[in-house]
Protein backbone atom coordinates (compact mmCIF):
# COMPACT_ATOMS: atom_id res chain seq x y z
CA UNK A 1 0.00 0.00 0.00
CA UNK A 2 3.03 2.47 0.39
CA UNK A 3 3.71 2.43 -3.17
CA UNK A 4 -0.01 3.22 -4.33
CA UNK A 5 -0.11 5.92 -1.12
CA UNK A 6 3.18 7.69 -3.07
CA UNK A 7 1.35 7.71 -6.72
CA UNK A 8 -2.04 9.21 -4.82
CA UNK A 9 0.47 11.59 -3.53
CA UNK A 10 1.67 13.08 -6.76
CA UNK A 11 0.79 16.37 -6.90
CA UNK A 12 0.54 16.57 -10.70
CA UNK A 13 -0.77 12.96 -11.42
CA UNK A 14 -3.48 13.25 -8.58
CA UNK A 15 -5.11 16.10 -10.63
CA UNK A 16 -5.61 13.88 -13.66
CA UNK A 17 -6.55 10.77 -11.55
CA UNK A 18 -10.48 11.71 -10.73
CA UNK A 19 -10.69 12.50 -14.63
CA UNK A 20 -9.37 9.04 -15.39
CA UNK A 21 -11.37 7.58 -12.61
CA UNK A 22 -14.65 9.28 -14.36
CA UNK A 23 -13.70 8.48 -18.03
CA UNK A 24 -13.36 4.70 -16.76
CA UNK A 25 -16.84 4.62 -15.56
CA UNK A 26 -18.16 5.86 -18.59
CA UNK A 27 -16.03 3.16 -21.00
CA UNK A 28 -17.53 0.53 -18.35
CA UNK A 29 -20.89 1.64 -19.29
CA UNK A 30 -20.36 1.22 -22.71
CA UNK A 31 -19.31 -2.39 -22.62
CA UNK A 32 -23.19 -2.62 -22.04
CA UNK A 33 -24.71 0.54 -23.86
CA UNK A 34 -22.58 -0.03 -27.20
CA UNK A 35 -23.13 -3.60 -27.54
CA UNK A 36 -26.69 -3.21 -26.82
CA UNK A 37 -27.91 0.03 -28.79
CA UNK A 38 -26.00 -2.16 -32.27
CA UNK A 39 -29.00 -5.04 -31.05
CA UNK A 40 -31.26 -2.58 -31.33
CA UNK A 41 -30.81 -0.98 -34.48
CA UNK A 42 -29.61 -3.33 -36.59
CA UNK A 43 -32.14 -4.69 -39.29
CA UNK A 44 -33.79 -8.42 -38.68
CA UNK A 45 -31.12 -11.34 -39.51
CA UNK A 46 -28.05 -8.84 -39.23
CA UNK A 47 -27.98 -8.42 -35.44
CA UNK A 48 -24.34 -10.39 -34.61
CA UNK A 49 -22.27 -8.72 -38.05
CA UNK A 50 -23.49 -5.13 -36.91
CA UNK A 51 -22.89 -5.61 -33.15
CA UNK A 52 -19.25 -7.17 -34.14
CA UNK A 53 -18.59 -4.35 -36.05
CA UNK A 54 -20.33 -1.98 -33.39
CA UNK A 55 -17.66 -2.81 -30.81
CA UNK A 56 -14.57 -3.34 -33.23
CA UNK A 57 -14.82 -0.30 -34.70
CA UNK A 58 -14.72 1.59 -30.98
CA UNK A 59 -11.28 0.00 -30.96
CA UNK A 60 -10.02 -0.49 -34.51
CA UNK A 61 -9.53 2.29 -35.53
CA UNK A 62 -6.70 3.14 -32.95
CA UNK A 63 -4.17 1.42 -35.09
CA UNK A 64 -4.34 4.03 -38.18
CA UNK A 65 -4.35 6.67 -36.03
CA UNK A 66 -1.30 5.70 -34.34
CA UNK A 67 0.30 5.67 -37.68
CA UNK A 68 -1.70 8.93 -39.32
CA UNK A 69 -1.41 11.20 -36.41
CA UNK A 70 2.17 10.50 -35.52
CA UNK A 71 3.60 13.99 -37.02
CA UNK A 72 0.25 15.71 -35.95
CA UNK A 73 0.72 14.72 -32.09
CA UNK A 74 5.40 15.07 -31.97
CA UNK A 75 5.41 17.69 -28.96
CA UNK A 76 2.68 16.57 -27.05
CA UNK A 77 3.35 15.63 -23.37
CA UNK A 78 1.31 12.75 -22.05
CA UNK A 79 -1.22 14.86 -20.77
CA UNK A 80 -1.92 16.20 -23.79
CA UNK A 81 -1.73 12.76 -25.77
CA UNK A 82 -4.49 12.03 -23.10
CA UNK A 83 -6.44 15.35 -24.01
CA UNK A 84 -6.69 15.34 -27.65
CA UNK A 85 -8.00 11.59 -27.33
CA UNK A 86 -10.48 12.59 -24.46
CA UNK A 87 -11.97 15.36 -26.62
CA UNK A 88 -12.58 13.51 -29.94
CA UNK A 89 -14.00 10.52 -27.95
CA UNK A 90 -16.46 13.27 -26.16
CA UNK A 91 -17.72 14.75 -29.48
CA UNK A 92 -17.83 11.92 -31.49
CA UNK A 93 -19.90 10.07 -28.47
CA UNK A 94 -21.85 13.02 -28.12
CA UNK A 95 -22.97 13.01 -31.49
CA UNK A 96 -24.38 9.23 -31.67
CA UNK A 97 -26.24 9.67 -28.19
CA UNK A 98 -27.85 12.91 -29.56
CA UNK A 99 -29.00 10.91 -32.92
CA UNK A 100 -29.70 7.99 -30.37
CA UNK A 101 -31.89 9.62 -28.18
CA UNK A 102 -33.73 11.42 -31.37
CA UNK A 103 -34.08 8.28 -32.95
CA UNK A 104 -32.13 9.19 -36.21
CA UNK A 105 -29.38 6.87 -35.73
CA UNK A 106 -28.84 3.96 -38.03
CA UNK A 107 -26.11 0.92 -38.29
CA UNK A 108 -24.24 2.72 -40.92
CA UNK A 109 -23.93 6.09 -39.07
CA UNK A 110 -23.19 4.75 -35.49
CA UNK A 111 -20.40 2.44 -37.15
CA UNK A 112 -18.49 5.32 -38.25
CA UNK A 113 -19.29 7.78 -35.49
CA UNK A 114 -17.49 4.67 -33.02
CA UNK A 115 -14.67 4.74 -35.43
CA UNK A 116 -14.18 8.38 -35.93
CA UNK A 117 -14.06 8.05 -31.64
CA UNK A 118 -11.13 5.84 -31.32
CA UNK A 119 -8.56 7.41 -34.02
CA UNK A 120 -6.41 8.51 -30.90
CA UNK A 121 -6.97 5.75 -28.60
CA UNK A 122 -3.86 4.30 -29.21
CA UNK A 123 -1.94 8.17 -28.25
CA UNK A 124 -4.17 8.29 -25.33
CA UNK A 125 -3.25 5.18 -23.92
CA UNK A 126 0.03 5.59 -24.10
CA UNK A 127 -0.32 9.10 -22.63
CA UNK A 128 -1.60 7.98 -19.58
CA UNK A 129 1.21 5.65 -18.94
CA UNK A 130 3.61 7.93 -20.45
CA UNK A 131 2.62 10.44 -17.55
CA UNK A 132 3.02 7.48 -15.43
CA UNK A 133 6.58 7.19 -16.35
CA UNK A 134 7.08 10.64 -16.66
CA UNK A 135 6.20 11.54 -13.51
CA UNK A 136 7.21 8.28 -10.90
CA UNK A 137 10.38 6.87 -10.12
CA UNK A 138 11.06 3.55 -11.42
CA UNK A 139 10.22 1.49 -7.95
CA UNK A 140 6.33 2.69 -8.21
CA UNK A 141 5.32 2.64 -11.77
CA UNK A 142 4.15 -0.57 -11.37
CA UNK A 143 2.20 0.28 -8.32
CA UNK A 144 0.87 3.43 -11.02
CA UNK A 145 0.71 0.90 -13.77
CA UNK A 146 -1.51 -1.11 -11.53
CA UNK A 147 -3.92 2.03 -10.04
CA UNK A 148 -4.62 3.26 -13.99
CA UNK A 149 -5.31 -0.38 -14.52
CA UNK A 150 -7.61 -0.94 -11.57
CA UNK A 151 -9.75 2.15 -12.95
CA UNK A 152 -10.65 0.65 -15.65
CA UNK A 153 -11.55 -2.38 -14.20
CA UNK A 154 -13.48 -1.36 -11.49
CA UNK A 155 -15.66 0.21 -13.55
CA UNK A 156 -16.71 -2.89 -14.85
CA UNK A 157 -17.84 -3.33 -10.91
CA UNK A 158 -20.20 -0.16 -10.85
CA UNK A 159 -20.37 0.61 -14.96
CA UNK A 160 -22.26 -2.12 -16.35
CA UNK A 161 -24.52 -2.70 -13.99
CA UNK A 162 -25.04 1.08 -13.83
CA UNK A 163 -25.54 1.60 -17.45
CA UNK A 164 -27.97 -1.64 -17.32
CA UNK A 165 -30.64 -0.54 -15.49
CA UNK A 166 -29.87 3.11 -16.69
CA UNK A 167 -30.54 1.35 -20.44
CA UNK A 168 -33.35 -0.66 -19.23
CA UNK A 169 -35.32 2.76 -18.32
CA UNK A 170 -34.07 5.48 -20.83
CA UNK A 171 -32.36 3.44 -23.61
CA UNK A 172 -28.99 3.16 -24.38
CA UNK A 173 -28.35 6.09 -25.92
CA UNK A 174 -27.87 8.04 -22.38
CA UNK A 175 -25.69 5.62 -21.36
CA UNK A 176 -23.61 6.81 -23.70
CA UNK A 177 -24.55 10.58 -23.80
CA UNK A 178 -22.79 9.69 -20.25
CA UNK A 179 -19.36 8.24 -21.64
CA UNK A 180 -18.97 11.76 -24.00
CA UNK A 181 -19.70 14.00 -20.60
CA UNK A 182 -16.95 12.19 -18.82
CA UNK A 183 -14.61 12.06 -21.89
CA UNK A 184 -15.10 15.47 -21.91
CA UNK A 185 -14.17 15.83 -17.65
CA UNK A 186 -11.10 13.92 -18.34
CA UNK A 187 -9.97 16.52 -21.02
CA UNK A 188 -10.87 18.95 -19.17
CA UNK A 189 -8.41 17.90 -16.19
CA UNK A 190 -5.75 17.42 -18.58
CA UNK A 191 -5.77 21.20 -19.37
CA UNK A 192 -4.30 21.77 -15.94
CA UNK A 193 -1.62 19.68 -16.11
CA UNK A 194 1.51 21.29 -16.59
CA UNK A 195 3.89 20.11 -19.55
CA UNK A 196 6.71 18.33 -18.40
CA UNK A 197 10.59 18.41 -19.89
CA UNK A 198 11.01 18.43 -23.72
CA UNK A 199 9.44 15.86 -26.02
CA UNK A 200 11.31 14.08 -28.54
CA UNK A 201 9.41 14.26 -31.76
CA UNK A 202 7.76 10.87 -32.11
CA UNK A 203 8.24 8.15 -34.66
CA UNK A 204 6.73 5.27 -35.20
CA UNK A 205 9.67 3.17 -36.60
CA UNK A 206 11.37 4.50 -33.33
CA UNK A 207 8.82 2.25 -31.30
CA UNK A 208 9.36 -0.27 -33.99
CA UNK A 209 12.86 -0.20 -33.26
CA UNK A 210 12.77 -0.47 -29.44
CA UNK A 211 10.52 -3.59 -30.01
CA UNK A 212 12.02 -5.48 -32.44
CA UNK A 213 15.15 -4.84 -30.33
CA UNK A 214 13.85 -6.84 -27.56
CA UNK A 215 13.30 -10.28 -28.03
CA UNK A 216 11.57 -10.28 -24.75
CA UNK A 217 8.93 -7.63 -25.46
CA UNK A 218 8.49 -8.69 -28.74
CA UNK A 219 7.27 -12.60 -27.70
CA UNK A 220 5.48 -10.67 -25.18
CA UNK A 221 3.63 -8.10 -27.85
CA UNK A 222 3.10 -11.52 -30.33
CA UNK A 223 0.98 -13.48 -27.45
CA UNK A 224 -0.88 -11.16 -25.81
CA UNK A 225 -2.05 -10.31 -29.54
CA UNK A 226 -2.90 -13.48 -29.98
CA UNK A 227 -4.72 -13.92 -26.56
CA UNK A 228 -6.46 -10.66 -27.48
CA UNK A 229 -7.80 -12.42 -30.66
CA UNK A 230 -8.97 -14.67 -28.72
CA UNK A 231 -10.97 -12.97 -26.41
CA UNK A 232 -12.59 -10.90 -28.97
CA UNK A 233 -15.28 -12.99 -29.69
CA UNK A 234 -16.46 -12.60 -26.46
CA UNK A 235 -17.81 -9.30 -26.90
CA UNK A 236 -20.42 -10.17 -29.55
CA UNK A 237 -21.25 -13.40 -28.20
CA UNK A 238 -22.03 -12.52 -24.63
CA UNK A 239 -24.63 -9.83 -24.99
CA UNK A 240 -26.31 -11.49 -27.91
CA UNK A 241 -26.24 -14.58 -25.44
CA UNK A 242 -28.14 -12.46 -23.21
CA UNK A 243 -30.56 -10.77 -25.48
CA UNK A 244 -31.57 -14.36 -27.75
CA UNK A 245 -30.64 -17.22 -25.92
CA UNK A 246 -31.48 -16.14 -22.54
CA UNK A 247 -34.11 -13.77 -23.00
CA UNK A 248 -32.53 -11.47 -20.69
CA UNK A 249 -32.22 -7.71 -20.85
CA UNK A 250 -29.50 -5.08 -20.57
CA UNK A 251 -29.50 -5.15 -16.56
CA UNK A 252 -28.66 -9.11 -16.64
CA UNK A 253 -25.60 -8.63 -19.47
CA UNK A 254 -24.49 -5.64 -16.91
CA UNK A 255 -24.35 -7.92 -14.01
CA UNK A 256 -22.00 -10.54 -15.61
CA UNK A 257 -19.78 -7.64 -17.05
CA UNK A 258 -20.28 -6.82 -13.16
CA UNK A 259 -19.01 -9.97 -12.15
CA UNK A 260 -15.85 -9.79 -14.37
CA UNK A 261 -14.71 -6.40 -12.61
CA UNK A 262 -15.08 -7.54 -9.41
CA UNK A 263 -13.11 -9.91 -9.82
CA UNK A 264 -10.61 -7.68 -11.94
CA UNK A 265 -10.42 -5.08 -9.36
CA UNK A 266 -9.06 -7.37 -6.95
CA UNK A 267 -6.66 -9.13 -9.28
CA UNK A 268 -5.54 -5.60 -10.58
CA UNK A 269 -4.25 -4.48 -7.03
CA UNK A 270 -2.45 -7.85 -6.52
CA UNK A 271 -0.73 -6.70 -9.08
CA UNK A 272 2.13 -5.63 -7.04
CA UNK A 273 2.53 -8.65 -5.30
CA UNK A 274 3.92 -10.41 -8.52
CA UNK A 275 6.95 -8.22 -9.29
CA UNK A 276 8.92 -11.15 -7.62
CA UNK A 277 7.49 -13.88 -10.22
CA UNK A 278 8.84 -14.99 -13.30
CA UNK A 279 7.38 -13.11 -16.22
CA UNK A 280 6.80 -16.11 -18.37
CA UNK A 281 4.86 -18.02 -15.84
CA UNK A 282 2.30 -15.37 -14.90
CA UNK A 283 1.51 -14.83 -18.07
CA UNK A 284 0.90 -18.53 -19.07
CA UNK A 285 -1.31 -18.78 -16.13
CA UNK A 286 -3.43 -15.68 -16.69
CA UNK A 287 -3.91 -16.73 -20.37
CA UNK A 288 -4.85 -20.91 -18.86
CA UNK A 289 -7.14 -19.52 -16.43
CA UNK A 290 -8.84 -16.94 -18.41
CA UNK A 291 -9.94 -19.45 -21.08
CA UNK A 292 -11.10 -22.02 -18.34
CA UNK A 293 -12.88 -19.42 -16.70
CA UNK A 294 -15.27 -19.13 -19.93
CA UNK A 295 -16.27 -22.87 -19.98
CA UNK A 296 -19.27 -22.48 -16.80
CA UNK A 297 -20.26 -19.63 -19.52
CA UNK A 298 -20.03 -21.88 -22.58
CA UNK A 299 -21.34 -25.01 -21.39
CA UNK A 300 -24.07 -24.06 -19.38
CA UNK A 301 -27.26 -21.30 -19.16
CA UNK A 302 -27.10 -21.42 -15.38
CA UNK A 303 -26.94 -17.70 -15.20
CA UNK A 304 -24.99 -18.17 -11.26
CA UNK A 305 -22.09 -20.24 -13.00
CA UNK A 306 -21.50 -17.91 -15.65
CA UNK A 307 -21.42 -14.72 -13.49
CA UNK A 308 -19.21 -17.31 -11.13
CA UNK A 309 -16.44 -18.16 -14.04
CA UNK A 310 -16.57 -14.55 -14.82
CA UNK A 311 -15.70 -13.66 -11.53
CA UNK A 312 -12.84 -15.78 -11.32
CA UNK A 313 -11.88 -14.77 -15.17
CA UNK A 314 -11.64 -10.80 -14.22
CA UNK A 315 -9.52 -12.67 -10.92
CA UNK A 316 -6.96 -13.88 -13.21
CA UNK A 317 -6.73 -11.46 -16.10
CA UNK A 318 -6.64 -8.32 -13.17
CA UNK A 319 -2.64 -7.97 -13.39
CA UNK A 320 -1.99 -8.54 -17.01
CA UNK A 321 -2.27 -4.93 -18.12
CA UNK A 322 0.10 -3.74 -15.12
CA UNK A 323 2.81 -6.37 -15.60
CA UNK A 324 3.04 -6.09 -18.90
CA UNK A 325 3.20 -2.52 -19.16
CA UNK A 326 6.19 -2.25 -16.68
CA UNK A 327 8.14 -4.36 -19.06
CA UNK A 328 7.56 -2.18 -21.71
CA UNK A 329 8.90 1.06 -19.24
CA UNK A 330 11.65 -0.62 -17.99
CA UNK A 331 13.07 -1.38 -21.42
CA UNK A 332 12.22 1.79 -23.83
CA UNK A 333 14.61 4.76 -23.13
CA UNK A 334 12.16 7.57 -21.19
CA UNK A 335 12.08 10.14 -24.27
CA UNK A 336 10.92 7.09 -26.41
CA UNK A 337 8.09 5.97 -24.45
CA UNK A 338 4.88 7.29 -25.75
CA UNK A 339 6.14 5.62 -28.92
CA UNK A 340 6.40 2.10 -28.05
CA UNK A 341 3.69 2.00 -25.99
CA UNK A 342 1.66 3.70 -28.87
CA UNK A 343 3.05 1.18 -31.20
CA UNK A 344 1.91 -1.71 -28.25
CA UNK A 345 -1.38 -0.60 -28.07
CA UNK A 346 -1.69 -0.25 -32.38
CA UNK A 347 -1.28 -3.67 -32.07
CA UNK A 348 -3.34 -4.88 -29.27
CA UNK A 349 -6.27 -2.75 -29.75
CA UNK A 350 -7.03 -4.31 -33.22
CA UNK A 351 -6.30 -7.72 -32.34
CA UNK A 352 -9.02 -7.78 -29.95
CA UNK A 353 -10.60 -6.18 -32.88
CA UNK A 354 -9.95 -8.10 -35.45
CA UNK A 355 -10.92 -11.01 -32.92
CA UNK A 356 -14.62 -8.80 -32.70
CA UNK A 357 -14.75 -8.95 -36.09
CA UNK A 358 -14.52 -12.66 -36.66
CA UNK A 359 -16.68 -13.22 -33.50
CA UNK A 360 -19.82 -11.74 -35.69
CA UNK A 361 -19.75 -14.38 -38.64
CA UNK A 362 -19.17 -16.79 -36.22
CA UNK A 363 -22.15 -16.03 -33.83
CA UNK A 364 -24.38 -15.56 -37.55
CA UNK A 365 -23.13 -19.50 -38.62
CA UNK A 366 -22.68 -21.21 -34.83
CA UNK A 367 -24.53 -19.32 -32.07
CA UNK A 368 -23.71 -17.19 -29.35
CA UNK A 369 -22.73 -19.62 -26.87
CA UNK A 370 -20.45 -22.41 -29.25
CA UNK A 371 -18.55 -19.45 -29.96
CA UNK A 372 -17.99 -18.62 -26.26
CA UNK A 373 -16.64 -22.52 -26.56
CA UNK A 374 -14.66 -21.73 -29.02
CA UNK A 375 -12.88 -18.75 -27.93
CA UNK A 376 -12.21 -20.58 -24.25
CA UNK A 377 -10.95 -24.00 -25.90
CA UNK A 378 -8.52 -21.81 -28.03
CA UNK A 379 -7.54 -19.72 -25.55
CA UNK A 380 -6.60 -22.38 -23.31
CA UNK A 381 -4.48 -24.28 -26.37
CA UNK A 382 -2.68 -21.00 -26.70
CA UNK A 383 -1.29 -21.68 -22.77
CA UNK A 384 -0.66 -25.14 -23.73
CA UNK A 385 1.36 -24.44 -26.88
CA UNK A 386 3.82 -21.64 -24.46
CA UNK A 387 4.09 -24.42 -21.63
CA UNK A 388 5.16 -27.12 -24.92
CA UNK A 389 7.67 -24.28 -26.41
CA UNK A 390 9.01 -23.56 -23.29
CA UNK A 391 10.01 -26.95 -22.32
CA UNK A 392 11.33 -27.57 -25.77
CA UNK A 393 13.46 -24.60 -25.32
CA UNK A 394 14.97 -26.04 -22.29
CA UNK A 395 15.31 -29.34 -23.93
CA UNK A 396 17.21 -27.74 -27.35
CA UNK A 397 17.81 -24.11 -26.32
CA UNK A 398 19.53 -23.74 -29.33
CA UNK A 399 17.72 -24.54 -32.15
CA UNK A 400 14.48 -23.97 -29.84
CA UNK A 401 15.64 -20.14 -30.04
CA UNK A 402 16.89 -20.30 -33.32
CA UNK A 403 13.26 -21.05 -34.52
CA UNK A 404 11.14 -19.76 -31.99
CA UNK A 405 13.05 -16.89 -30.67
CA UNK A 406 9.85 -14.41 -29.68
CA UNK A 407 7.93 -17.26 -28.09
CA UNK A 408 10.60 -18.77 -25.65
CA UNK A 409 12.08 -15.86 -24.29
CA UNK A 410 9.29 -14.46 -22.71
Amino acid sequence: MKHYRQVIEQPRLRRILPGLAVSALGDGMTMVAVAWLAVQIAPAGQTAIWTGLAVAAYSLPATLGAALFSRLVRRFSGAQLVAADAAVRAVALGAIAVLAVTGRLDPVGYVVLLALSSLLHAWGSAGTYTLVAELLPERDRLAGNALISTFGQAAFVIGPALAGGMAAVTGPGWVIAFDALSFAVLAVSCAFIRRGGTVTPPSTAAGWRIVLGQPRLLGLLGVTCVFFLLYGPVEVALPIYVAHDLGGSPALLGAYWTAFGVGAVAGGLGAGLLHARRLSTVVVGIIVGWGAALLPLALTHAVWAGLAGLAVGGLIYGPFTAICVALFQQASPPHLLSRVLATRTALTIPSTALGTLAGGPAVAEFGAQPTLLLSAVLTIALGVALVVARRLFRAFPGRVHRATPELVTL
